[in-house]
């Protein structure tokens, strides 16, 4: 998805969730500013649902949820909502909401050039305030390329980066896949093509 902010003026999150509620499309909220959420490629597509589907399929007789692109994750600790690619929440708390959920596990970012520095950056750090969260996975439409951050047991994050022919683990709801179906037809450019995305 791609994030364009809108020229509106400064709301509290109460103020937000009241107008988003009215609205006929999505819009993240991030220190007091509302941002515009845009449609993806295709290949953002099929990488989003491919990845639902695993996740979805993995957990469904768990207690977890598997919630998409239509569904905002609230970041507590920032006051910031958000509509991840894909989110998984296992906490309780989370079982009986309507607006949001607040208590993600594991967080999915779908690749868009014109958004890979922020999610990589400003949102990623956003994100880090979430005292749930123990896994960010940011997935490329350009390449079968996946980076996982996972938080490790003394409370830093690591990076591990997934390329073709890997496996794939998520340690955060116990899954180990290969790469290959996260990619499952998508189909790449060749490399001297550019697709805007």
């Amino acid at each position: 998805m791609i994030a364009i902010r809108l020229e509106t003026p400064r709301l509290t999150s109460t103020e937000y969730l009241a107008w988003e509620e009215q609205q006929k499309f999505r819009h993240e909220y991030v220190d007091g500013e509302i941002y515009d959420m845009t449609g993806g490629t295709v290949n953002h597509g099929k990488t989003a649902v491919n990845i639902t589907v695993t996740l979805g399929n993995h957990l469904r007789d768990s207690e977890c949820q598997v919630l998409n692109s239509d569904v905002k994750v609230q970041i507590l600790e920032s006051k910031s909502y958000f509509y991840p690619d894909i989110s998984v929440t296992c906490d309780q708390r989370d079982c009986h909401v309507d607006q949001f959920i607040s208590h993600p596990c594991l967080i999915v970012e779908v690749l868009s050039p014109s958004t890979e520095a922020y999610d990589r950056g400003k949102k990623f750090r956003k994100y880090l305030r979430s005292a749930s969260l123990k896994e960010y996975v940011l997935v490329s439409t350009n390449e079968m390329c996946l980076d996982v951050y996972h938080l490790n047991e003394r409370g830093k994050w690591e990076l591990t980066t997934y390329g073709e022919g890997e496996l794939v683990e998520l340690k955060s709801v116990n899954l180990t896949v290969p790469i290959e179906q996260i990619y499952r037809n998508v189909v790449f450019a060749p490399e001297n093509e550019s697709t805007p995305q």
